[in-house]
Parts: C-alpha cells; sequence; structure tokens
C-alpha cells in the first residue's frame, strides 16, 4: 500500500482505521486457515474472531470517512 497523506488529521486517523481493520481480517483469515489445517479448533476460532473485528473496525472507518465527507459538504 502507498502512504496516506493528509492535510486533515480526521482523515489520515479514518484511513489507519480502514487499514488496521483490514489487517487484522487478514491475520484472521490466515489463523482460522491455520487452524483448519492443524485440526486446532481454538486457533480455527480466533482466527474467526480476528476476522470479525477487522471488519468491524472497517466498517467504523468507513462510517467516519462517510460522515466526515457530509460535514465536510455541509
Amino acid at each position: 500500500m502507498f502512504p496516506v497523506h493528509s492535510t486533515n488529521s480526521r482523515a489520515t486517523m479514518m484511513d489507519k482505521d480502514r487499514i488496521k481493520g483490514a489487517g487484522e481480517r487478514t491475520k484472521g483469515k490466515v489463523k482460522e486457515q491455520a487452524g483448519k489445517l492443524t485440526g486446532d479448533k481454538k486457533l480455527e476460532t480466533e482466527g474467526k474472531i480476528d476476522k470479525a473485528a477487522g471488519k468491524v473496525q472497517n466498517t467504523v472507518g468507513g462510517l467516519k470517512d462517510t460522515l466526515n465527507d457530509r460535514l465536510r459538504d455541509a
């Protein structure tokens, strides 16, 4: 990914939420697959939880982006 350059620190923070969320989802997918391959149900469950947490964080970042855009346009 390319670095985000913005004069608006809020926009940068929102981008960070989305990036962190995507990273968490990826980590979760890897853990889930590793758990499935090794038969480790705990690791598989941790992966599912990480994926869900990443999805939530990404969604929060998207909502912040939308809100910021609407406030800026108002």
